[in-house]
């Protein structure tokens, strides 16, 4: 595992006013955005820092994110957003760590108006993922032949992301369901030869939270619809 500097961000928040000054910083250890548009921001600190930041949030405030790399940028998460609090109880501490994680409303609608977010990008992973978020008739094995597809007309974007590996998926249902269709005709998909339930594979929450390198995503396929 790297060193927390080289895997955690870092958030911070100024406001100035005739009185007072004010000026925070949380560590960051999971982001999701995209160009100045905040869709996950997982931070954590003392009780007053993160009081201050879920008012900052809820208030639309720009944060100065500096990731990882070093590299920084201006953040906000829009209106509509919603905020999850806990608190987590360390050993060594007397008090315990306050844990705020915020998303944004689009992240909140994931899969509607054709933008769907995932945390990284895996075929079977993002085919279970649109199937139901989309509401897409499909069974596992067709996730090579849609994800192909969805390859090939690039509509898989790389995200900004610290603690994982996000991407934004660009497809409608409707033109999910016409790529399915093309397969089923040219008979690259089949159906199952037997009715009954289609058996999806089952992930753990920290197997979803795990990162994964970005070059996961492949620059071209072998897709053979034809």
């Amino acid at each position: 595992m790297q060193n927390a500097h080289l895997r955690l961000g870092l958030l911070e928040y100024q406001r100035a006013t005739e009185k007072i000054s004010t000026r925070i910083r949380v560590r960051v250890d999971r982001y999701v955005g995209e160009d100045r548009k905040a869709h996950l921001l997982s931070v954590f600190g003392n009780d007053s820092d993160i009081g201050a930041i879920t008012a900052a949030v809820h208030e639309k405030a720009t944060f100065t994110l500096t990731l990882p790399d070093g590299r920084s940028k201006e953040v906000s998460l829009g209106e509509n957003l919603s905020c999850y609090k806990g608190s987590i109880n360390l050993a060594d501490r007397k008090h315990p760590v306050r844990h705020l994680v915020a998303a944004s409303q689009e992240l909140h609608a994931n899969g509607g108006v054709g933008r769907t977010i995932l945390l990284r990008y895996q075929r079977e992973e993002a085919w279970a993922t649109l199937v139901s978020f989309l509401g897409l008739p499909g069974e596992p094995t067709w996730a090579d032949h849609v994800l192909g597809v969805i390859e090939d007309e690039d509509r898989v974007k790389e995200l900004d992301g610290i603690g994982c590996s996000p991407v934004l998926i660009s497809a409608t249902t409707e033109e999910i369901l016409e790529w399915i269709g093309d397969g089923l005709r040219s008979q690259t998909l089949t159906f199952r030869e037997k009715n009954g339930p289609i058996a999806w594979p089952r992930y753990s929450l920290g197997q979803l939270l795990r990162s994964i390198p970005t070059n996961n995503i492949p620059e071209s396929t072998e897709h053979s619809a034809d």
